[in-house]
């Protein structure tokens, strides 16, 4: 049995160690906002950059962004907020800056605070409120951000800031429901997260209608016939056991002998001789077992509102032409696995694993095929037509995925097939010399731009890609290495 003094180390164990816990938090985040502080002089350089500069403004901005996300291995959005975080912090809140630099608030506080901001920064621009109300803004929300955590900062800074800039609930509602939209992110085990920001109204309505026919689904799942395939009669004169009833003279014969009698005296063997009477044994090979629906109410949600979405036409209301608009994705899969020679699993490309039954199933429904070769090591080396028509934009589409800069995840149907050697200097159209390029990242290595923004990409006979930014550093995006079929 422990002892009072062991308790009591115990206990001062746990206490050193959310102590130290607590301290690390803090030396990260004095660390997080070093980082914004480099960034702020980052922006220093280009704004003087600009000032020389103006007419490759978007040019210059573009390239110091994709710098830093190549060099930190982070989305090209998330460096924007990381730069506009630090702009904001620099120019309008500088106690809040001072709270960062102190680890007093996280890197998590910071992003809530300087986004609630703009509501006050825009009523002061437009002379609604003095420009005193933002330091009345950081005051009553750091008090608050130090004892809370990130997301109760975002709810009541933008309370606060509401109330200091006039903004009425009305307002603030119709401002936000220009912001919907729908997303995607992958959560593993080849399930994604659709996320759809809505108006509340209409979130709370799907909801509830999709509950209502779950319910419904669930309530009369046990009363539905269940959906046989199509009886296969074999050909005219074929009968097989439930052509027989247990009182027919030849149902005996058929069961212990296998044989089925057609017309006209005639008659075959049935593989599966000896059968059982599947009237009084469940394990006949003769009865087909239907699985039960055990799906929960969540789960029914989840697959009614796919069916919806993926089977519904849009009202005329929403436009002309959407029932014309088809989802597109990009399935890679193995030739053996397709046949059914193995299970190993396919790839949804540009998010992972696939069942592979499921490849199977829309490989079944696709008319578009493209053959492609490889060499020993997985790579792409030719299609069966190698110009530059549409089998060979399907073979880079396969290749590349996305776009070809680091880091970047923009999908390759999204994206323009780029000549990595200037076309207009001599680069010819190969499949070792295009790629895809999203137009944010194509547009930083246009020989138009300065010397000193603009970034320049080599492609080896492999596809691997090297670019070489402004600043003199390298970074190499290689090729997928896998069978590819779309």
């Amino acid at each position: 049995m422990p002892t009072r003094t062991d308790l009591h180390l115990d206990l001062e164990e746990r206490g050193r160690l959310l102590d130290e816990w607590v301290e690390t938090r803090r030396e990260i985040a004095v660390l997080e906002a070093r980082a914004s502080e480099l960034l702020v002089q980052r922006i220093a350089v280009r704004d003087a950059d600009v000032v020389e500069h103006a007419w490759h403004r978007e040019a210059i901005h573009r390239s110091m962004i994709a710098e830093y996300a190549a060099a930190g291995r982070v989305s090209t959005g998330s460096v924007e907020y990381a730069f506009t975080d630090a702009r904001t912090l620099s120019r309008t809140l500088p106690t809040t800056r001072a709270a960062f630099a102190a680890g007093v608030i996280s890197v998590g506080h910071v992003r809530e605070i300087v986004r609630a901001s703009m509501i006050v920064s825009e009523a002061i621009d437009d002379g609604t409120v003095s420009a005193d109300t933002m330091g009345l803004y950081e005051a009553a929300v750091l008090v608050f951000a130090e004892k809370e955590t990130a997301a109760r900062t975002k709810a009541h800074a933008r309370q606060v800031a509401a109330t200091l800039a006039g903004v009425t609930l009305v307002a603030r509602q119709r401002k936000a429901a220009q912001e919907r939209c729908v997303q995607v992110r992958s959560v593993g085990d080849g399930l994604a997260l659709l996320t759809a920001v809505l108006p509340e109204w209409i979130a709370e309505g799907i909801l509830d209608r999709l509950t209502q026919m779950a319910r419904e689904i669930a309530r009369t799942r046990d009363d539905r016939d269940p959906h046989l395939p199509p009886h296969d009669d074999g050909g005219e004169g074929y009968r097989d056991l439930r052509d027989f009833s247990p009182d027919d003279p030849e149902y005996d014969a058929y069961v212990t002998s296998g044989v089925i009698f057609g017309e006209s005296d005639t008659f075959t063997t049935d593989p599966l001789t000896g059968r059982r009477d599947p009237m009084t044994d469940p394990t006949s090979p003769d009865i087909e077992h239907l699985e039960d629906d055990t799906r929960t109410i969540d789960q029914i949600r989840a697959d009614v509102l796919a069916d919806l979405l993926l089977a519904a036409t849009p009202s005329p209301e929403n436009g002309s032409g959407l029932e014309n608009i088809t989802a597109r994705i990009q399935v890679t899969v193995a030739a053996t696995t397709l046949t059914g020679d193995d299970d190993h699993p396919a790839e949804l490309d540009g998010h992972g694993p696939l069942a592979p039954e499921i490849a199977r199933c829309l490989a079944g429904y696709n008319t578009g095929w493209t053959r492609l070769f490889l060499d020993p090591t997985g790579l792409i080396v030719e299609t069966d037509t190698y110009t530059p028509t549409a089998p060979m934009r399907r073979f880079l589409r396969a290749r590349d995925q996305h776009c070809r800069f680091p880091g970047c995840r923009t999908p390759a149907h999204r994206c323009d097939i780029d000549h990595t050697h200037d076309h207009a200097r001599g680069g010819r159209t190969r499949i070792d010399n295009l790629s895809h390029l999203c137009r944010r990242h194509h547009a930083l290595k246009h020989p138009d731009i300065h010397d000193r923004h603009r970034w320049t990409a080599h492609q080896q006979p492999d596809g691997t890609i090297t670019w070489t930014s402004p600043v003199g550093r390298t970074y190499t995006d290689p090729p997928p290495r896998r069978v590819m079929f779309v």
